[in-house]
C-alpha cells in the first residue's frame, strides 16, 4: 500500500474513525518514549516498563484475570498510575506482540 492509497482511505473515514486513527498514531509515537524498554538481555527483549522488570504482557495478563488498576498498584508498589497508562497505551498499540507473549506463556 502506498501513502497515496492510504491518504485516500483516510479521507474517506467518518469523523469518529479519523479521531480513532489519530489516537492510534499518537499512541504509537508515545510508545517509543523511554517509559518503555525492550532490553534484549532481559527476557529476549520483551516490552517492559523502563527501570523495572515488569513486562507489559504481565500487567495485561493480570488485568485479563480481573485485577483492577488499584489492585496492580498494590501488587507493584513501585508503579504509578502513569506507568499503568503507559502500559495500557503500549498494549493497545501493539496487540499482536502482547497476544503472542500471552500465547507463549500458556505453552
Amino acid at each position: 500500500m502506498t501513502l497515496k492509497d492510504l491518504e485516500s482511505q483516510l479521507l474517506a473515514l467518518t469523523p469518529t474513525e479519523k479521531e480513532r486513527v489519530i489516537q492510534l498514531l499518537t499512541h504509537s509515537l508515545v510508545s517509543i518514549q523511554p517509559e518503555i524498554a525492550q532490553p534484549p538481555e532481559i527476557s529476549g527483549g520483551e516490552a517492559r516498563l523502563a527501570n523495572t522488570q515488569i513486562a507489559i504482557w504481565e500487567l495485561v495478563n493480570a488485568q485479563d484475570l480481573g485485577c483492577s488498576d488499584r489492585d496492580l498498584l498494590e501488587m507493584y508498589p513501585q508503579l504509578t498510575e502513569s506507568d499503568l497508562a503507559t502500559a495500557w497505551d503500549y498494549a493497545e498499540t501493539h496487540p499482536e506482540e502482547i497476544a503472542q507473549a500471552l500465547r507463549d506463556i500458556d505453552e
